[in-house]
């Protein structure tokens, strides 16, 4: 096998796992924000090892970016605690389509950060996947629970999208198992505090979940990521991490039996399609 097919399937296995990893908000019973905890601790603890393994510094330039991926750090905090949280009040493929409408936001926010045109054909395509959002809610009431996991989900959507453009100001700065470090490591100390107002009881079962959330499905996934794009075209690797809802929502109909219907379906096939013809026109236009 050839390095570049080697990392295809370096890059396809990462999205498998990151598709996979909604399911523990089900599998693991505990709270969105403790699960989101135990995920970025055992994360964090193996990117460390890794990097010191590697031999690898983990000093920054400056107290500036220490700030900087402080900041991202909070975000991916509220993203993973939000994306969780939208699994557990409604099903996994709610929380995993709605995750992937964080182009949406990209789509207005890139400009405002980076001082780019925004493109008309951007604007038409954020507006289509709102339409597909707007399929998968029932009916707008607060006290259903497919509107409530859309609203934790798109908050998710929002965070998700800031940190990917903080990302992008230090991908060509820092290696990405590094910039993970940092933002993980934060996240775990920012959501450490809930531990102490939860007080949650781990079970043997809820701990091997975190172990196998943290270091396989996260950091185990991102590192085969990083990994892949050393002979995969960015593109290429976002047109293959369209799959990761595919993927959401087939292990959820066969671990836990969720079976998405026919608005989840439908909305579903809208946002993916947009998602799908969005990263082809940019490997185009490239």
């Amino acid at each position: 096998m050839n390095q570049q097919k080697k990392s295809l399937l370096s890059v396809h296995i990462a999205v498998l796992g990151f598709g996979l990893s909604g399911l523990f908000a089900k599998l693991v019973g505990q709270p969105a924000i403790v699960i989101a905890w135990g995920r970025v601790v055992f994360s964090s603890i193996f990117l460390f090892i890794l990097l010191k393994a590697r031999r690898q510094s983990i000093t920054l330039n400056s107290r500036r970016d220490y700030l900087l991926l402080a900041s991202a750090g909070i975000l991916l905090a509220i993203h993973w605690t939000t994306f969780m949280q939208s699994i557990q009040v409604a099903t996994v493929a709610v929380g995993t389509l709605t995750f992937s409408t964080y182009p949406l936001f990209v789509t207005f926010l890139e400009p405002y950060f980076y001082h780019e045109k925004l493109q008309k054909s951007d604007v038409v395509c954020a507006l289509i996947m709102l339409a597909g959002v707007m399929l998968i809610v029932p009916e707008f009431h607060l006290d259903n629970s497919m509107t409530q996991g859309v609203i934790w989900g798109m908050i998710g959507s929002l965070s998700y999208a800031l940190l990917s453009l903080m990302n992008r100001r230090f991908s060509g700065k820092y290696p990405g198992t590094l910039v993970s470090l940092y933002e993980q490591g934060t996240a775990a100390l920012v959501l450490f505090p809930a531990l102490f107002i939860l007080l949650p009881a781990f079970t043997a079962r809820d701990i091997a979940g975190l172990l196998i959330l943290g270091i396989a499905f996260t950091a185990g996934s991102h590192s085969l990521f990083i990994s892949g794009l050393k002979h995969v075209k960015v593109q290429t690797a976002g047109i293959i991490s369209s799959l990761e809802s595919v993927y959401g929502i087939l292990a959820a109909l066969v671990v836990l039996k969720e079976v998405p219907g026919l608005r989840e379906l439908i909305g579903g096939i809208i946002i993916m399609e947009v998602v799908f013809y969005s990263t082809l026109a940019s490997a185009k236009s490239s």
